[in-house]
């Protein structure tokens, strides 16, 4: 811990994307479309061509498997000593914030095949900004119990900063 009136360095403790579940399908699209165009290559009637089948495949592949996954790639979220961070968009990257010292309220919602696969939806909220949602939290309890540890560190150093403070202006 650093010395009161210090500021304390800020470290990274966790940085994450949603579930990886949320591919499954998309994984599923991709094998089906690589065996049916195997099968169907050279293999079609006389009016379709192999180039027919092979660009009807990657339109498959770029809008069933590519886009999901760009979708679930740009969206991470980063927890600091300091702050939770979350990141979304690809060309136009948007930032939301939420400080660890002003503290906020921590919500967990798991439904039954988040709780099959150990994830959950995390809600902060501080009363004042609107709510930071977190979909699909892997491990969502350990986020929340570090999420929780890191609120009650901040608060004890600012509180303990701010009473090193007002006794420095007492006996000034």
């Amino acid at each position: 811990m650093p010395p009161p009136g210090v500021p304390s360095e800020e470290l990274l403790i966790a940085r994450f994307r949603g579930h990886a579940r949320r591919l499954f399908w998309s994984a599923l699209v991709l094998i089906a479309v690589f065996g049916a165009t195997a099968y169907f290559y050279g293999n079609l009637p006389a009016p379709f061509e192999n180039w027919m089948l092979l660009s009807a495949a990657g339109i498959v592949v770029l809008l069933l498997v590519v886009l999901p996954f760009i979708i679930w790639y740009s969206r991470s979220t980063t927890v600091t000593t300091r702050r939770v961070i979350a990141h979304r968009g690809l060309g136009a990257r948007q930032r939301r914030e939420m400080s660890h010292a002003r503290g906020y309220a921590i919500a967990v919602r798991r439904g039954p095949l988040q709780r099959i696969w150990g994830s959950g939806t995390i809600t902060l909220s501080n009363g004042v900004d609107a709510p930071l949602r977190l979909q699909n939290v892997p491990t969502v309890t350990l986020v929340h119990e570090t999420l929780a540890d890191q609120i009650e560190v901040s608060q004890i150093l600012a509180h303990r900063d701010a009473q090193a403070g007002s006794e420095a202006g007492v006996t000034l």
